[in-house]
């Protein structure tokens, strides 16, 4: 029998990277700016976890103009809803002492 915990995956393990997939998957879209907000993170902080979920393809980035300015909206990829619900459903195990 499998373990539950081996469904738990590091990449989730970090509150922002949870955050930014939490958002991502109760939205079809979520911009940079709405993320930074919500999560209350930095430019930069908010960045590094995106690149983190981009290089795992759990996430993917749209970007577009809106006049001149620069709009960048994310969503989740298949495998990256796939591996958050795994991950979200073994945290439930867990909690419900169901090893």
């Amino acid at each position: 029998m499998k373990s539950i915990i081996e469904n738990i995956n590091k990449i989730f393990d970090h509150r922002v990277r949870l955050g930014i997939m939490s958002a991502l998957m109760v939205n079809d879209y979520v911009d940079f700016n709405s993320l930074k907000e919500l999560l209350g993170v930095t430019d930069g902080n908010l960045a590094s976890h995106l690149k983190s979920l981009e290089k795992e393809k759990y996430i993917h980035i749209h970007k577009e103009f809106i006049g001149k300015k620069p709009n960048t909206k994310y969503s989740s990829t298949k495998l990256g809803t796939l591996e958050f619900k795994k991950h979200i459903n073994a945290l439930e195990q867990l909690i419900k002492g169901r090893l």
